[in-house]
């Protein structure tokens, strides 16, 4: 049988032994929620078929049935591979949208709410002596409950304007996972670019008695460093200097991460005892991201930022790519343009983008999914959802920004109300507590609070015959006060109390000029009418950023069509509404 999504979904943690639960499994929509009456974890015969991890909205998932149903049912009969025998077994789960429970052999063996990051359940006491066992899950996605972080996905029956189709389900890869009873169960990598050195620090698991931890640093296969020490507890910590002459690297040796040159050291992590040894690979980026006199540096160098907007939508999969090639054909494409990393919107994107972002070399603003209102269930769920998204990810270097909200969604009263501005603080200092490696903007677009940098949103550049239009948005983001007092989309950019204190500024969405490369009918800001009319376009607004004399960035709005949204710089299959050549010579302008 033909298995969906086959590569091994956690490329910064890696074990040999692993088997993949993605492919058909049993389905049934509950819209009355009477399956856990029934208790349908029992006797799980559902009828119906789906293709994991593909959500039951999308063509992939071979359902594709967007009525409305906030309960559903999966079921599947997996074995256990003879070469994990004996060992701890881990049932791991990529992304479930939006709250779950997963039953093993009628057994509940956890829950997780949060519909965007990755959790697991040690299954190995609900295991049977027998060759098949069985996994059963409740998911609970309630359309309207707007205090769910969502995103894109419209809490209304069916999409419009800037809100597409929902996703209900497993979007991501399952799989499981042998470990020894002591072994590793995190690692993080904080590198000190100034210093050329990096800290490992892991977390362990089952490391009473003694126990040896080590890790062995290369870079393009050739040994760099090595060391060991013995560990009794929960964690262990090395820190390597890689510059140290003593190690005999080359001279020419540049172990710098950047788009331009994207350069890894691979790692390999050993837990060992007596009676076992616990392996895992991975690797990190040696780079640095800051801001000084109103610029962001990269590496101590002053970086513009070109960058693209990406929601991270598929035509048949939705948010779940087809395949990992697509991943990787998105940011080839956008490189191939001239862009030097996204703003991935709305959206904690699967980790294998994050990979190839970090392999191919590719800036990446990420951005969690927003609620749509202000309320306690609300906060917390945002809350425990970026604990887990920065968990999940610190060790990408690919990501330079944290955005934790987006143009007040969730906080529309940010504006003047004391306790929503207190809650964009408390989220920018919460990222800054969980990661002080990297940049975080509190409220993108308008209406900010503290935040290091001062990201505007404007797409009233207007038509080309709307020249007073044209010269007002080119006037409007010309210098740091034009950029920081006026009213752009009709919000001012700083909240009531909070002004511009030197940071840079980025113009992070613009654009959005739609041209209708198909048959799909839709939408954008403004409206071209042939390649050659959107290439125009294209250079009229370029024209004025590049004449600004205060922006230090920005990011154009957007990589691909989505839905009803006709605004992309290719259509929402990929193709290329227009040279992307011209495009690229846009952005070397800058």
């Amino acid at each position: 049988m033909k298995i969906s999504r086959p590569e091994y979904p956690r490329p910064q943690f890696v074990r040999n032994q692993w088997l993949n639960l993605n492919g058909e499994w049993d389905f049934a929509l509950d819209p009355s929620n009477c399956g856990l009456d029934e208790k349908w974890f029992k006797n799980p015969v559902f009828a119906g078929k789906i293709q994991v991890p593909f959500a039951f909205q999308s063509k992939l998932s071979g359902v594709e049935d967007k009525t409305p149903s906030d309960w559903c049912w999966y079921h599947r009969k997996f074995a256990v591979p003879s070469e994990m025998a004996g060992k701890q077994i881990y049932l791991h789960f990529g992304a479930v949208d939006y709250q779950c429970w997963v039953y093993v052999n009628e057994e509940l063996a956890g829950t997780h709410e949060g519909g965007h990051t990755p959790f697991s359940f040690d299954i190995t006491p609900y295991l049977h002596n027998l060759p098949e066992q069985s996994v059963t899950l409740r998911v609970y996605d309630p359309l309207t409950d707007e205090t769910i972080p969502r995103g894109k996905q419209y809490w209304r029956e069916k999409p419009e304007s800037i809100w597409y189709t929902p996703t209900t389900g497993i979007w991501q890869t399952v799989w499981l996972e042998a470990v020894e009873k002591t072994h590793i169960k995190n690692v993080r990598f904080t590198t000190d670019f100034d210093n050329g050195s990096v800290l490992v620090e892991a977390s362990l698991v089952g490391a009473y008695a003694a126990a040896e931890f080590s890790a062995a640093i290369t870079f393009k296969g050739q040994p760099v460093v090595h060391s060991a020490l013995s560990v009794t507890g929960s964690c262990a910590k090395i820190t390597f200097d890689l510059f140290d002459e003593r190690l005999g690297l080359p001279k020419d040796f540049d172990p710098v991460w950047r788009p331009e040159n994207p350069n890894l050291f691979d790692v390999k992590l050993r837990l060992s005892t007596a009676d076992t040894t616990d392996e895992v690979n991975s690797y990190f980026g040696m780079r640095k991201i800051h801001t000084e006199n109103g610029k962001v540096f990269l590496n101590n160098r002053p970086y513009y930022q070109k960058l693209v907007l990406d929601q991270g939508y598929w035509p048949d999969g939705l948010l779940t790519a087809p395949t990992d090639d697509d991943l990787k054909k998105d940011i080839l494409l956008a490189k191939e343009m001239g862009f030097n990393g996204c703003r991935k919107h709305q959206k904690v994107e699967d980790p294998r983008f994050l990979y190839w972002a970090d392999k191919l070399g590719f800036l990446v603003w990420g951005e969690c999914a927003a609620a749509q209102c202000f309320c306690n269930d609300a906060i917390t769920r945002l809350t425990k959802e970026w604990i887990e998204i920065i968990d999940r990810d610190y060790n990408h270097p690919s990501i330079v920004t944290w955005v934790p909200y987006n143009e007040s969604w969730g906080v529309s009263r940010a504006n003047s109300n004391m306790q929503e501005q207190s809650h964009l603080n408390a989220m920018y200092y919460l990222i800054k507590s969980l990661d002080p490696t990297r940049l975080v903007v509190s409220n993108d677009g308008w209406e900010m609070t503290v935040t290091d940098i001062v990201s505007v949103h404007n797409y009233s550049h207007g038509h080309e015959h709307e020249t007073a239009k044209y010269a007002a948005f080119k006037e409007n983001i010309d210098t740091d006060e034009a950029l920081t007092t006026t009213l752009h989309c009709g919000k001012n950019v700083f909240a009531r109390g909070y002004s511009h204190q030197g940071q840079p500024i980025l113009l992070t969405e613009f654009g959005g000029v739609s041209y209708k490369a198909g048959e799909t009918a839709g939408w954008g800001y403004t409206t071209a009418q042939s390649p050659e009319h959107l290439l125009a376009d294209l250079a009229r607004i370029w024209d004025a950023i590049f004449s600004s004399k205060s922006l230090h960035g920005y990011c154009y709005t957007q990589l691909t069509d989505v839905e009803q949204e006709i605004n992309g710089l290719l259509t929402y299959d990929r193709k290329p509404k227009c040279d992307l050549d011209k495009i690229r010579e846009l952005n070397s302008l800058f």
